[in-house]
């Protein structure tokens, strides 16, 4: 049995997600008794492939095509496709990041394969991989079992370990690609990429954000100034996004995105089910909200009620006493 992890890059960087997926997929094939191997697409990422030795796999398969500089959903699709079809590989792990969820819904219609998507947990039982996802927008947790011959789990970022890299390095072999044009009926020409110089919220380790309770665009400033201050991304609820204050890219929550950081700062932000569905899994959730009623307190490891116009500006001046920022 074979047991593939697509490792995912962006300008011939590994993302985060890579490094958790093929360590779990290592984890896994260990149990089973199994092989894992990997699985990188793009161009001029044979020199990085290497590297996912060091997370726990022996075998690293390349494939790369100037054309597939960008992601290109139905290229990509395909090229992992006829990967699991040829090893052939039974399970295939993939990270539940906005590429992710795109490619395993794709692959699972090429290969009438069974998905169990967003996952937070992977346990084997009896020789069967079961996947804990949530449901009910978070509400509750259920075990999956998928039955299908081809299986394919997508992991929730942050939430598996990347364990500790030693340093191993791992065989490539280069897949032969048979890419025709008809492969690329979607394809990404351009990207712009923000200059803010904060982490992506989807692998960020700490996350502040702010809700309609600010009042405005303008007094995002100081949410940002903690931010910068703790080396955190900035997010933002349904509402504020709505309003106009901020891109769609920093909505946290079921309509935005799902994010697991280790410490997550919520400003003025009720709690509503939609935004708890997209960040109830982080590590230590702080709330900070005048209503001491609002449903974020439920939901918060340490709440403070009060004016975030006093206390948030006070917070930053302490954090920089405290991390030597001043």
């Amino acid at each position: 049995m074979k047991i593939i992890a697509f490792a995912e890059q962006r300008e011939g960087k590994f993302k985060k997600v890579a490094f958790e997926a093929v360590h779990t997929a290592a984890q896994i094939a260990n149990q089973l008794g199994a092989e894992a191997v990997a699985l990188v697409i793009g161009k001029d990422v044979e020199k990085i492939a290497p590297e996912l030795g060091g997370y726990g796999i022996k075998k690293v398969y390349v494939a790369e095509d100037e054309r597939l500089n960008f992601y290109s959903t139905t290229s990509y699709a395909k090229i992992l496709a006829d990967a699991i079809s040829s090893l052939p590989a039974d399970i295939a792990l993939l990270s539940a990041s906005a590429m992710g969820k795109d490619l395993g819904a794709r692959v699972a219609a090429r290969l009438k394969a069974g998905v169990a998507a967003d996952c937070v947990a992977l346990k084997v039982e009896n020789g069967e991989v079961i996947a804990t996802r949530p449901v009910y927008a978070g509400k509750a947790l259920i075990d999956v079992k998928i039955k299908s011959p081809k299986k394919i789990f997508t992991l929730r970022p942050n939430v598996f370990s990347t364990g500790d890299p030693n340093g191993a390095s791992a065989e490539i072999e280069k897949s032969i690609l048979n890419l025709q044009d008809s492969d690329f009926s979607s394809r990404v020409t351009g990207v712009s990429i923000s200059k803010a110089g904060r982490p992506d919220l989807t692998e960020a380790d700490i996350i502040v954000s702010g809700g309609r309770g600010l009042g405005g665009a303008e007094n995002f400033k100081m949410i940002e100034e903690v931010a910068d201050v703790l080396g955190a991304a900035v997010g933002a609820s349904r509402a504020v996004v709505d309003a106009g204050w901020r891109s769609h890219d920093d909505q946290v929550g079921q309509t935005g995105k799902t994010v697991s950081p280790s410490l997550y700062v919520a400003v003025a932000i009720s709690g509503a089910i939609q935004h708890l569905a997209g960040m109830s899994s982080s590590k230590y959730i702080v709330a900070i909200n005048k209503d001491k009623d609002a449903p974020i307190f439920q939901a918060a490891d340490y709440g403070i009620v009060g004016d975030a116009f006093e206390i948030v500006p006070e917070m930053a001046v302490q954090l920089k006493k405290v991390l030597g920022k001043e």
